[in-house]
């Protein structure tokens, strides 16, 4: 049923991951869950604040704590995103870990939106070897490590019928646009998470039809 056919309630959001997903650096309006409320709200499928489980710095594990902790742990979603595991990847951890608990915060993310999986959606890990915090480092192996986190957690998602949203790619501009890093030179920029917001609209409308 869609919300926005009947009465206009407006949808309840959950997002769940990390500093990508509250927005370090920079505004809370220009994090990429708020600036996707506002950007849903216009498309004429009313979104309320959202609510966030995501602090920087946090592994897998740690957002999983966090979930099980929260005054939030036992509230259902109209819809929910998931972003996790650079710091997984940043602290060298082990992969088939990053695999276990990937999966049972997706399970998690999918009880919160009340078991309806196409109301889940999952972000692929950016590519913060191309900001300026990554000079002096391997930006290659960088690369070559998130893209092996997102081999995983793509392959997770879409074994589990999830909806999955590839930023890896946009999020590389940052090289040659630096207007896209935030004053940090390490997290995204408001206009970086408007990109993300324009990749995810349109399947997250879908979603919620």
């Amino acid at each position: 049923m869609d919300l926005t056919q009947t009465n206009k309630s407006p949808y309840t959001y959950l997002a769940l991951g990390d500093s990508y997903t509250i927005g370090e650096s920079i505004s809370a309006e220009g994090s990429f869950p708020y600036q996707l409320a506002a950007e849903l709200t216009k498309a004429n499928h009313p979104i309320s604040q959202p609510d966030i489980i995501a602090t920087t710095g946090w592994t897998t594990k740690e957002l999983i704590n966090a979930i099980s902790n929260s005054d939030k742990k036992d509230k259902k979603y109209d819809m929910v995103t998931l972003l996790i595991g650079v710091n997984n990847q940043y602290r060298s951890y082990n992969q088939e870990t990053y695999r276990t608990e990937f999966i049972q915060l997706l399970n998690t993310a999918i009880a919160h939106a009340n078991g309806n999986k196409n109301r889940v959606f999952v972000l692929s890990i950016p590519d913060w070897g191309v900001t300026p915090y990554a000079n002096g480092r391997d930006r290659s192996q960088i690369a070559q490590e998130i893209n092996q986190f997102n081999a995983i957690n793509k392959q997770e998602t879409q074994k589990a019928g999830v909806a999955y949203v590839d930023i890896t790619l946009i999020s590389k501009q940052a090289a040659i646009d630096l207007s896209l890093n935030a004053e940090d030179g390490l997290h995204p920029s408001a206009k970086m998470y408007g990109l993300w917001v324009q990749e995810l609209l349109p399947v997250i409308v879908k979603g919620l039809k």
